[in-house]
């Protein structure tokens, strides 16, 4: 049985959080040794495997070099076959001293959950490979991504995994009573406006006929930006219109009882929000931003893709959904059916293949 440790920096609030605590579950399910090592005390989602808490052990004053000693006793004790790292990783010489002379396994797998490659490799390729090597598989979880990499780096070693999916365990949690008592459209993400272009759902949502027919706007999420959004729904005049409810654990109950979710994104990775509200039989609309949805979004058969960046042609798309029911009813009828290539067995095949593969 190998011996897994998957890396994190917590398993909390975000998308990228969630997929790392789905990754240990589905690891489990495939028979290996999983550990988990967070370095932040921030939980919510459900994880499987033996969890590391970095600061809840040691606290939330180590320094640098304190911190560096921990991990690598931690590392050198358990002798793990395999790491993945699901961190941003934006820092050149921190990845350099941990993936040199911290991060001690048979084998490493770097997972690069963004089309903004910034966030997870170097700018430069000479930096990017004095990290990574030829010893780091790099796992894309987008096509999208994998592209970007090959033609910003000269690495061989890449993969392409799309995040899963479990639509049996979704359904099970999307029946909990819920606070609306109107039809509603919802975005639910982290409130972060430079990525999640919040501005642009607002303005679109205003622009569309759904307050006047008594739609409102729901939002789920919490981020640095909270105060932002509420300021841009009082400016907007749209406080009649809109729900804002803080970060839900299970927002299953509101994504399956939605008209449709939205996504507005400048970037993403591989947006779970998409792929969970197909999970729940729930249309999407999103804007064609990089990378994720026009993997996941097949035009007027799941859901509506637009072009980004524009709030008439994303109004005019709610206005579609609302007005045209053959349509709607058409793409809901194909939601679940849609997503059957991201399911836990499809994907957790690949990852066995990867493993399996890897010289441990």
């Amino acid at each position: 049985m190998k011996k897994i440790c998957v890396v994190t920096t917590s398993l909390s609030k975000g998308g990228a959080e969630k997929s790392s605590a789905i990754l240990t579950q589905l690891l489990v399910k495939l028979n290996y040794e999983v550990h988990i090592l967070m370095t932040k005390d921030d939980l919510d989602y459900d994880f499987s495997g033996t969890l590391f808490n970095l600061e809840k052990e040691y606290g939330n004053e180590l320094s640098q070099v304190q911190k560096s000693k921990i991990l690598r006793t931690y590392f050198q004790k358990q002798q793990f076959d395999v790491i993945i790292d699901n961190r941003t990783r934006a820092g050149f010489f921190k990845e350099f001293i941990l993936y040199h002379f911290i991060f001690k396994a048979k084998e490493k797998i770097a997972v690069v959950r963004s089309f903004y490659l910034r966030n997870y490799l170097p700018r430069h390729r000479f930096q990017a490979k004095l990290i990574y090597g030829n010893s780091t598989t790099l796992v894309a979880v987008s096509k999208g991504i994998e592209k970007a990499i090959h033609e910003n780096y000269s690495f061989k070693n890449v993969k392409q995994i799309y995040n899963p999916v479990d639509v049996n365990i979704i359904s099970e949690k999307a029946y909990d009573p819920i606070e609306m008592d109107t039809d509603f459209i919802l975005w639910y993400g982290r409130i972060a406006e430079q990525v999640k272009n919040l501005t642009l759902l607002l303005e679109a949502f205003k622009t569309s006929n759904l307050p006047e027919n008594h739609i409102k706007l729901c939002i789920i999420g919490q981020g640095e930006d909270v105060g932002y959004l509420k300021e841009k729904i009082r400016t907007l005049d749209l406080e009649a219109h809109v729900h804002y409810i803080p970060f839900l654990k299970n927002p299953f109950s509101y994504v399956i009882r939605a008209k449709f979710t939205v996504l507005t994104s400048y970037y993403e990775g591989f947006p779970r929000v998409l792929i969970e509200s197909l999970a729940c039989g729930t249309p999407v609309i999103s804007v064609d931003c990089n990378s994720g949805p026009n993997e996941i979004i097949i035009h007027k058969y799941n859901g509506l893709l637009v072009e980004n960046h524009d709030i008439k042609a994303l109004a005019n798309a709610f206005n579609t959904f609302i007005q045209n029911t053959s349509l709607y009813n058409s793409c809901k009828s194909h939601t679940t059916k849609s997503i059957d290539k991201f399911t836990y067995k499809k994907i957790g095949s690949q990852w066995q293949k990867l493993i399996d593969a890897l010289k441990t």
